[in-house]
C-alpha cells in the first residue's frame, strides 16, 4: 500500500511552501498521497488550483478549535500558550520575545496583569532550566480536543507534517496525532520563527529549518535534539531564486501607473502590530514628491495585510497613505491579495508575482526588517530598514519604538551582514536612497553572503530537498 502524509498548510504562507514549490510535487511524484489539511474556507480554491491524482483537501475545523480554546479551561490554555512563548532558553538572542511579552503585559486586562509578576517567575525558570521547560511540553499535551479522530480512522497517516511544530491551532492536530503515535514532523516557514515563538506547542518528533542559523537556534533555545533538526532552506523562495514569478519591467509599470522614466523606490509596510508604518511613508513621500534625492524617483508603497483588519487604528493608518497617494504626485499604493484564517491577515499565492516584480524592478526597497530584506536581496536589489520612531504611537494601545528593534535576532544579522542599511530619521534616509541609486553595485557581495547564510540552498532546489527529507522519515 502507498504511504500516505498529512500536511497541515493552515495559511497561505504555508500553502506556498508546501504548494507553490517541489514539496507537495516531490511527494506525489514518488508515490506517497498527501491529504493536506487547510483552512475550511480556502478548501475549495486549493482543490481547484492544486488539485491532482493522489493529493485530498480536507478542513482544519477552525471554528471547532476556537471553540474548544475558548471553553476548555480558557485562561490555563491561555497562560500555557504564553509561557510557550515566552519561555525559550535564554542561550539564545530573546529580544524579540521579550517584545513580545511586553507587549502581552501591555494590553492584558485586570486579572491578567496582576498574576504577571508569579508568570515572570516562571518565565525566569523556564528560561534557566530544561527539566521545567520539558514539563510544560508535557503538561500542555492534556489538552487534545480529538478533533480529527474521524480522518485519522479514514486515512491512517504514516506521518504528520505541519508548518509550524504546534505554536497556532495546529497543535490540536499534532497532539492527535502524536497521542496516536503518528510520527510528526515541522518545517519552519518564517524568517525569525525560531527565535520569536520558542518552545513547541505539542510533541513533535522531527522539523526542517532554512539554515545553521535557524537550528543553532532550535536546538539552544528549544531543547531540539541536534540529529532530529534538518536543514533544507526555504522552499517558498524558490520561485524567486529560478526567476519564474516576475511580470515583464514594462507590464509591472503600467499595472501601477508608474513611470519608466523614474527611479523606483518601494516601501513594504512591517512591524505594523507593534508600531505605525505612517511617519516611514511621510518621511519617504516628503523626499520624492520634493524631490529631494539624487535622482528622479517615484514610490510604491505595499500595505500590510494587517491594514485591513476591522480594527480601527489600523485601518486609519491604511486611509492616511491611500491619502497620500492621491494628494502627492509619484506616490503609489499597492494592496495585498488576501487568503487564509483571519480574512486579510495572510498573503496568498497569487500574490507572488506582484511581490516578485516589485523586488525585482525597484531600485531601492525600503522596510522595516521585515522577512522582504531578505527576498529583496534574493533579487540583488538594495535594501534599508528604515526605522523611524513614531511620535503619536497607537494611542491607547501598546507601541515598541522602532529604534529599539535592532537587536531582535534577525534585525541584529541583517544589520552585521552589510548586505543594507538602517536608517533612523530623514537625513540617513535620504543619504541611504542616495548612495544606492549612484551605486546601484554597492553592498552587492554583502547581499550574496547573506542569503547563503539565511536560505542555505539558492538553486531553487529547497523544496526537493525539504522533500526528500519527508519521504526519509517514512522509512
Amino acid at each position: 500500500m502507498a504511504k500516505r502524509i498529512f500536511i497541515c498548510a493552515d495559511h497561505g504562507l504555508a500553502a506556498i511552501y508546501f504548494l507553490q514549490s517541489d514539496v507537495v510535487s516531490t511527494l506525489l511524484d514518488a508515490g506517497v498521497e498527501v491529504v493536506l489539511f487547510t483552512d475550511d474556507i480556502l478548501k475549495e480554491d486549493i482543490h481547484q488550483r492544486f488539485g491532482q491524482p493522489g493529493l485530498t483537501i480536507e478542513g482544519l475545523r477552525l471554528d471547532q478549535a476556537r471553540a474548544y480554546e475558548r471553553t476548555e479551561r480558557p485562561s490555563l490554555q491561555w497562560w500555557l500558550h504564553f509561557l510557550r512563548r515566552a519561555g525559550a532558553s535564554n542561550r539564545i538572542n530573546l529580544e524579540a520575545v521579550n517584545g513580545f511579552i511586553r507587549q502581552v503585559e501591555d494590553e492584558a486586562h485586570a486579572r491578567r496583569k496582576r498574576l504577571f509578576p508569579m508568570m515572570e517567575l516562571v518565565v525566569a525558570l523556564l528560561r534557566n532550566s530544561r527539566p521545567a521547560r520539558q514539563f510544560l511540553l508535557r503538561y500542555q499535551n492534556r489538552f487534545n480536543p480529538k478533533l480529527y479522530t474521524d480522518l485519522f480512522d479514514k486515512y491512517a497517516p504514516d506521518l504528520l507534517v505541519a508548518s509550524t511544530p504546534g505554536w497556532r491551532l495546529d497543535r490540536y492536530l499534532l497532539r492527535e496525532g502524536s497521542s496516536r503515535g503518528v510520527t510528526t514532523a515541522s518545517v519552519i516557514v518564517g524568517w525569525d520563527n525560531t527565535s520569536s515563538y520558542s518552545l513547541p506547542g505539542a510533541a513533535v518528533d522531527w522539523i526542517s529549518c532554512w539554515s545553521e542559523l535557524q537550528k543553532e537556534e532550535l536546538v539552544l533555545g528549544a531543547d531540539w535534539p541536534p540529529e532530529r533538526v534538518n536543514i533544507g532552506g526555504i522552499p517558498s523562495y524558490d520561485g524567486y531564486f529560478r526567476r519564474e514569478w516576475s511580470l515583464p519591467r514594462e507590464e509591472y509599470f503600467q499595472l501601477h501607473g508608474l513611470d519608466m522614466g523614474r527611479k523606483l523606490i518601494s516601501y513594504a509596510s512591517s512591524f505594523v502590530s507593534f508600531s505605525p508604518n505612517i511617519q516611514n511613508v511621510e518621511a519617504l513621500a516628503k523626499l520624492i514628491s520634493k524631490d529631494q534625492l539624487s535622482q528622479p524617483a517615484q514610490l510604491l508603497i505595499r500595505l500590510h495585510p494587517t491594514h485591513f483588519m476591522e480594527i480601527p487604528r489600523f485601518a486609519d493608518e491604511r486611509e492616511r497613505i491611500r491619502a497620500l497617494a492621491r494628494e502627492l504626485p509619484n506616490v503609489h499604493v499597492v494592496e495585498p491579495v488576501p487568503l487564509g484564517e483571519g480574512g486579510m491577515s495572510y498573503y496568498s499565492g497569487e500574490d507572488m508575482p506582484e511581490k516578485s516584480s516589485m523586488m525585482a524592478y525597484s531600485d531601492v526597497m525600503v522596510t522595516v526588517y521585515s522577512t522582504m530584506v531578505v527576498e529583496a536581496s534574493v533579487h540583488g536589489t538594495p535594501v534599508i530598514s528604515l526605522c523611524i520612531d513614531s511620535p503619536e504611537g497607537w494611542p491607547g494601545k501598546f507601541t515598541l519604538p522602532l529604534t529599539e528593534i535592532g537587536g531582535w535576532p534577525t534585525h541584529q544579522r541583517f544589520r552585521e551582514s552589510g548586505a543594507g542599511r538602517e536608517a533612523l530619521n530623514e537625513a540617513e534616509l535620504q543619504a541611504a536612497i542616495n548612495r544606492y541609486l549612484d551605486d546601484p553595485l554597492a553592498d552587492q557581495q554583502a547581499r550574496k553572503d547573506f542569503i547563503a547564510r539565511e536560505c542555505t540552498y539558492v538553486d531553487g532546489m529547497a523544496g526537493v530537498h525539504t522533500a526528500e527529507f519527508l519521504l526519509s522519515l517514512l522509512n
